[in-house]
């Protein structure tokens, strides 16, 4: 432990020496007191096992529900019911469904009976879908425009009886486009405004979340303030926030008040000749705090799920050191950043990953998220059902 000696300090230190010496008799009478209190609470617990005290003050993150993204086992091609298999056999609380394509049929019966089936397994359902920004690059028109996409997953969410619809803006790359990622969440927050009427009359709230490299925290928070935060809100990704050169911990504490939903995992960085890498990994071989930072979800989103959403094996590069670099963050701050520099001079390289086929492919993504889910479950007590 690292003790601040400074002049102040000291100053300070020398103070209290002196009150000490100057207290009443009356007060070093009650100080007495005050240890033999203490002497009689160590012979009280001296019996009591590690449990005992355990059960006498519960971590906070024991009531958080557990559970993870599809994308996390996207090379398995499960269907929603196989999902749900899968998310029993962990026994899991909640699970984030995070593309239509997870379901047979969009239809209204279909979808009800889905719902009865995670409503008998005990697992929560957070629905979700990709772009609704018709400008990002990432947009595609599979399921018609900007607007009609939205308004198909708020029915979507509804009928499977979801609090949410988890949506993204885009990618990375768009804040190279033509007015760059403020202009892409102006025509965001106009698809949004668009299906409010929807998402209130459906009690489906739009969380959207920071994705792949194209909004930092602070951005997201513009973009759900200008919707509207009565039925817009955020999902929190911890890898993501690595990938726009931010701290998790401190992305958490922007987005907190608007956090709906979850894809978490945990992500290791380095520097190299041009800036840093960022290579995600599976929880606890990282380097974010996890015990703080639950500590952190607990108090603030206590009514989030935890969804992992591994996605191990290969690392981006952030070159910011480059020239013509930062002209892609003309507002970005520096305390964010230096959050992060600070992540990537205390980490290490990574190796990357690829599997020789499909099949491994699969047996990697499950390995990397039922490690991950132990260590959810044991390390950091996750999970109603843990």
């Amino acid at each position: 432990m690292l003790i601040d000696i400074s002049d102040e300090n000291r100053e300070g230190i020398l103070q209290t020496g002196a009150a000490r010496r100057g207290r009443t008799k009356a007060q070093r009478t009650m100080n007495l007191d005050r240890r033999n209190f203490l002497k009689s609470l160590a012979s009280a617990t001296a019996g009591m096992t590690l449990i005992d005290l355990a059960g006498a003050a519960e971590p906070a993150s024991k009531k958080l529900r557990l559970g993870f993204d599809n994308f996390s086992v996207r090379a398995m091609g499960w269907k929603a019911p196989a999902l749900l298999d899968y998310a029993a056999s962990l026994k899991l609380d909640s699970i984030l469904i995070s593309d239509l394509d997870a379901y047979d049929s969009l239809e209204d019966a279909p979808l009800k009976a889905i719902k009865a089936r995670a409503d008998a397994l005990g697992i929560q359902i957070h629905a979700g879908t990709w772009s609704i920004c018709p400008t990002s690059k990432f947009f595609k028109n599979k399921w018609g425009t900007a607007e009609e996409h939205l308004s198909l997953g708020i029915r979507v969410a509804r009928s499977l009886g979801s609090p949410v619809l988890r949506c993204i803006l885009g990618m990375g790359d768009d804040r190279k486009t033509d007015g760059g990622i403020e202009a892409r969440i102006e025509d965001t927050v106009k698809i949004c405004k668009s299906c409010r009427n929807r998402a209130v009359d459906a009690g489906v709230k739009i969380a959207i979340e920071n994705h792949a490299g194209d909004m930092q925290a602070w951005e997201l928070v513009t973009l759900i303030e200008a919707a509207g935060k009565d039925y817009v809100g955020a999902t929190l990704d911890s890898g993501n926030a690595t990938w726009t050169m931010e701290s998790p911990l401190a992305s958490l504490e922007t987005l907190a008040p608007y956090v709906l939903s979850t894809g978490i995992r945990d992500s290791m960085v380095w520097e190299y000749e041009e800036g840093a890498k960022v290579q995600w990994t599976a929880m606890g071989e990282g380097l974010v705090d996890w015990n703080l930072y639950f500590q952190k979800f607990a108090e603030l989103c206590p009514n989030a799920p935890v969804n992992l959403e591994i996605i191990s094996g290969f690392a981006r590069p952030i070159p910011y050191l480059k020239d013509g670099f930062w002209k892609e963050w003309p507002k970005a701050r520096a305390s964010d950043f230096a959050k992060f520099l600070s992540m990537a001079r205390r980490g290490k390289p990574l190796e990357s990953h690829k599997s020789p086929d499909t099949k491994a492919e699969q047996e990697y993504q499950k390995q990397e998220l039922e490690r991950s889910l132990r260590y959810c479950k044991q390390a950091l007590g996750l999970g109603l059902k843990a």
